[in-house]
């Protein structure tokens, strides 16, 4: 058994992953961390867990007794976190905060669909955030095959979860019902990291990014549209992402329009790629929570570890 720790482990992100380990064939949850929370049981902060674990928060922890550390503090403090906590020779890292993904200190970044083999060997993985998971997956066929050329205009709306546990002025429930908004237009941070992916893969693509990100009136899900121009059939850039994909087990290319529950409570992107009058739409759909985030960190500690890449993630849509 593959022996986990979590440090962090009250957010919505660290609550879908203990969901996720608790029920994993291959993995013992020995210990999650939270400073506020110590004594609790986690079924008390994470009331879906009743009945599933008796395990309790921790303040206290040693690395030296886990085969895995996932980190699900804020931004800014897994570095924080490595300053006054040695990491033990042979300890696997998956960090699923912004700190290291631009693979810096030995960070390789946690995109499987691009860089499965070099996960496969990492002791650090950096796992990439929601929405450069849901536009990056859209574009790394494009950007393979050297066809990135033109503007890139982005439109995602996210759900409620998104922005974290903490309740704020635009998260909280009477404010995001019923209601829409953008944020951060064409300055969202993870530009930063979809750009240095597309440039590797591409390199000398220098076409803009234009993204408008947008704060649904849902709980969970990313639904992305992409438009930008492409001189190809139908039939061939279907058949671009299809090759791409094949050996991806979570990423698939639809053939008819997508929605959002088709993908929510899964670790799946799906993609629905359409040529009009020389233009491409891509959608791509996913959960914030699982293949934006938790479900992408243990789809990561699965290769590193040497298993199944779908282990413990076979998950059914919500549907309805």
């Amino acid at each position: 058994m593959i022996r986990v720790g979590i440090i962090g482990g009250a957010g919505y992100t660290a609550g879908e992953l203990i969901r996720l380990l608790v029920f994993h064939p291959e993995v013992e949850l020995v210990f999650v961390h939270s400073e506020s929370n110590a004594g609790n049981a986690l079924w008390e902060v994470h009331g879906g867990l009743i009945g599933d674990t008796d395990l309790h928060f921790c303040s206290e922890f040693n690395l030296s007794g886990i085969d895995v550390l996932f980190l699900c503090s804020a931004h800014g403090k897994s570095q924080a976190f490595w300053e006054t906590h040695p990491k033990p020779e042979g300890l696997k890292v998956i960090d699923l905060a912004q700190d290291f993904r631009d693979e810096k200190d030995g960070y390789v970044y946690g995109l499987p669909e691009w860089q499965r083999d070099k996960i496969q060997s990492a002791d650090k993985v950096a796992n990439p955030g929601c929405f450069a998971t849901a536009i990056q997956l859209a574009l790394l066929p494009l950007a393979a095959a050297g066809l990135l050329t033109g503007e890139i205009h982005v439109t995602a709306v996210t759900g409620s979860t998104g922005a974290g546990v903490k309740p704020a002025a635009t998260t909280h429930f009477s404010w995001r019902t019923d209601n829409l908004s953008t944020y951060k237009v064409f300055t969202h941070q993870h530009l930063q990291e979809i750009g240095r992916t597309l440039g590797l893969l591409q390199p000398g693509m220098d076409a803009p990014i234009r993204f408008i990100p947008v704060r649904g009136d849902f709980a969970r899900g990313i639904f992305a549209t992409l438009t930008l121009p492409c001189d190809l059939s139908q039939e061939a850039v279907t058949s671009l992402f299809e090759d791409y994909y094949a050996t991806a087990p979570f990423t698939w290319v639809s053939k008819h329009p997508v929605d959002l529950k088709q993908a929510v409570n899964t670790n799946k992107c799906i993609l629905y790629p359409e040529i009009h009058d020389g233009q491409l739409v891509i959608t791509s759909v996913i959960d914030n929570l699982l293949k934006g985030a938790s479900g992408q960190a243990v789809q990561n500690m699965n290769l590193v570890c040497g298993l199944p890449e779908d282990t413990g993630l076979k998950l059914k849509a919500s549907a309805f």
